[in-house]
């Protein structure tokens, strides 16, 4: 009697399951990495409208005028920054949709990821809407200064979203002692203290993102030297880590990729205090800064990883 030997070609994905997969894709992954280069891109870009002092481009919101959704030729340059700034947002809508669908049912799989992305996808109209209101407000520093930490805290969330596609959460246990965790979230802290900081300066300087925007009122001489105070403590603290974290290797290349941007960061920060704040190192000194967030939130998540990784308490 003769036996089949013919194997079945595995049938191919379903629409469903390459939209919505049970586990994490290629495509996941991809999704991960383009939305925390575009919540980086979208500081770069809103630190042109501000630097190009194009915040009042568009001088009402939704629309771009009372009478046009779009920019119109007689705004000029200054419209069209302005509301490029505006559409990239649609961008990161797109993608932040897409990467939730990509992780919607990996719930099984405890890489927990459905919450950071969730969180990212509601933070981005939540961010339009701030936006909107500072140009409503005539670019008040206060609500600027919002809009860059919601900006920064979308930058974490989707650092933890893009660190657990690597390191399931479920499996993880410390790998460092209680103390260098402790001193991994005084890091963290540090990096915040320093960002707030630092955009309470900028709003006391003279890059309003329009010229006829007010301040808010502080000493930006007085404001300068207070920022330096925990941007060097972060340093600090951070050189201590890469002491610390001496028997982790995986948390030790994230200090050292945090001591590498805080170095840069401070570089940018000094020069472009004694050479009057040019437009350039300013917009540098921004996109450094979502970098620092995001290499923080890096060295934090690193202190616990995943099971196979040799425990050094």
């Amino acid at each position: 009697m003769a036996v089949d030997t013919r194997v079945e070609a595995p049938s191919s994905p379903s629409l469903r399951d390459r939209l919505l997969p049970a586990e994490p894709i290629r495509w996941t992954r991809v999704l991960a990495w383009a939305n925390l280069a575009l919540q980086v891109v979208i500081i770069g870009t809103g630190g042109l409208v501000r630097l190009t002092a194009s915040g009042l481009g568009c001088p009402t919101w939704p629309q771009c005028t009372a009478d046009s959704l779009v920019t119109t030729p007689e705004m000029g340059i200054h419209g069209i920054i302005e509301f490029g700034n505006r559409l990239l947002t649609f961008v990161l809508v797109a993608a932040a949709v897409l990467l939730f669908l990509a992780v919607v049912r990996t719930a099984a799989t405890g890489r927990r990821l459905v919450v950071p992305a969730l969180l990212i996808g509601l933070g981005i109209p939540a961010q339009g809407i701030i936006g909107g209101i500072s140009v409503l407000t005539q670019l008040n520093p206060y609500v600027v200064g919002l809009h860059f930490v919601v900006s920064i805290s979308l930058v974490a969330a989707s650092t933890v979203l893009v660190w657990r596609l690597y390191h399931p959460v479920a499996y993880r246990y410390d790998v460092v002692p209680s103390s260098t965790r402790i001193a991994a979230w005084v890091t963290g802290a540090l990096a915040l203290l320093t960002i707030l900081v630092g955009i309470l300066t900028t709003g006391s300087g003279p890059h309003a993102g329009d010229r006829a925007a007010v301040r808010n009122g502080l000493d930006p001489e007085l404001l300068q030297h207070v920022h330096s105070w925990p941007a060097y403590a972060l340093f600090a603290l951070s050189l201590l880590m890469l002491v610390l974290s001496r028997r982790a290797p995986l948390l030790r290349r994230w200090v050292i990729a945090l001591l590498a941007v805080e170095a840069a960061q401070i570089a940018v920060g000094i020069t472009q205090a004694r050479s009057g704040l040019p437009e350039g190192l300013v917009a540098t000194h921004m996109v450094l800064a979502s970098l620092v967030a995001a290499a923080a939130t890096a060295v934090i998540l690193a202190t616990r990883q995943p099971a196979g990784v040799r425990s050094l308490r």
